[in-house]
């Protein structure tokens, strides 16, 4: 049964989809999206970091970077040749750690075909310059159009067929023109939308950006607290406070509150903060429980996003006067030795606050000697 739309809200505009997307990072989650813009009838190549996951790819056609290695469709081409990757390629969506993606952009730049748009997967805020990931693609790239995929995706359910949301943001044509067909958002929605995969459209990049970059850091606060031994209201509320802080620095930055309501902000913060599928709730649960970093993930070198950002996000923030008190915990811990009892005995002890942002005032806590001798109760 077709669902007709309703006739009160604004009309259905017939889209063109990319035919063929450059996925650049073969990893879980650059598989994952390999799959879904096969499964929508794509033409697609990724490019891999490592020859031999390229080859691997390629012979035994078994993404095993991805939870269950599922298998690939037989359309997909893996290769080590960012040339070869992205020949014929009408978008690129880029998927590595927030880390290299300035190296990649650059190693991109010059294979890239004119017009062909770049989207931003990668979540963070880079160390040393502020810059968001699309801030870096857009001073590599020049006035190429750039935008961003974010929201709550397990690489592997996604991959499975599960259905999954994300949100995908870019901004609207020069001139003030806001006819979805020449929306490069919507052009990737249309590229990737499947039975199963259901993309959302934005023109709010910033807003999206931040909820991406905050979440991993908040994540490993809610992994701390429930390795550590709280239970489900203490893991409610980072959640929520969380939220705020992803709108205060939405804000600050021109973005708009309202996105980090959607998928790329709740959305993505609830999944991350729920399971142990997440490495950035993983960690924080091994540390919480006791476990040394460098024995976290069984002593393998895992990349756990929101340990970097946790540096970058609330730097950040402090250039721009915004306060990331749940941010400022993890990077107390994580990078300044600070003892998770005690940090977040402070955080839970600070002054009283208003929850609308109208109300802007702060009053003494009553029990903050209380508070700080129950949480260092239950962490030792």
């Amino acid at each position: 049964m077709k669902i007709d739309a309703d006739p009160m809200r604004a009309p259905v505009f017939p889209v063109k989809p990319y035919e063929h997307v450059a996925i650049v990072g073969g990893g879980s989650w650059g598989m994952a999206l390999a799959i879904l813009a096969t499964r929508a009838g794509r033409h697609v190549t990724v490019w891999c970091r490592r020859p031999e996951v390229a080859e691997a790819l390629n012979q035994s056609r078994c993404a095993t970077m991805i939870k269950g290695a599922p298998m690939i469709p037989e359309g997909i081409v893996a290769t080590t040749d960012m040339a070869r990757a992205l020949a014929g390629a009408d978008a690129a969506l880029i998927v590595v750690p927030s880390v290299a993606v300035r190296e990649t952009c650059r190693a991109m730049a010059p294979h890239l075909a004119e017009g062909a748009p770049v989207i931003l997967c990668a979540k963070g805020v880079e160390e040393g310059t502020g810059r968001l990931m699309t801030e870096i693609a857009a001073e590599e790239f020049g006035g190429r159009s750039i935008g961003v995929l974010s929201g709550p995706t397990f690489a592997h359910e996604a991959a499975a067929g599960h259905f999954t949301a994300a949100t995908v943001a870019s901004e609207f044509h020069e001139g003030g023109a806001r006819r979805p067909d020449q929306l490069v958002a919507a052009r990737i929605a249309v590229s990737f939308g499947s039975e199963s995969f259901r993309p959302y459209i934005s023109d709010d990049i910033v807003g999206v950006e931040i909820g991406g970059a905050l979440k991993n850091v908040i994540a490993i606060a809610c992994g701390m607290m429930t390795g550590a031994g709280f239970a489900e209201n203490t893991r409610a509320a980072l959640i929520s406070r969380g939220v705020d802080e992803m709108k205060r620095l939405a804000e600050a930055l021109g973005g708009r509150r309202e996105t980090v309501t959607g998928l790329s902000g709740v959305g993505d913060l609830t999944l991350t903060c729920s399971s142990t599928s997440s490495r950035n709730m993983s960690l924080g649960v091994q540390l919480g429980s006791g476990v040394a970093r460098a024995e976290c993930f069984e002593g393998r070198p895992v990349v756990v996003e929101g340990e970097r950002n946790a540096i970058s996000s609330t730097d950040l923030a402090r250039g721009l006067g915004v306060e990331l008190p749940i941010c400022e915990a993890v990077r107390a811990i994580l990078h300044e030795n600070a003892p998770i009892g005690e940090t977040f005995a402070r955080l839970w002890s600070r002054p009283l606050e208003a929850e609308p942002k109208a109300l802007d005032f702060l009053i003494d806590h009553p029990s903050d000697e209380a508070a700080i001798r129950r949480i260092a109760a239950v962490i030792s």
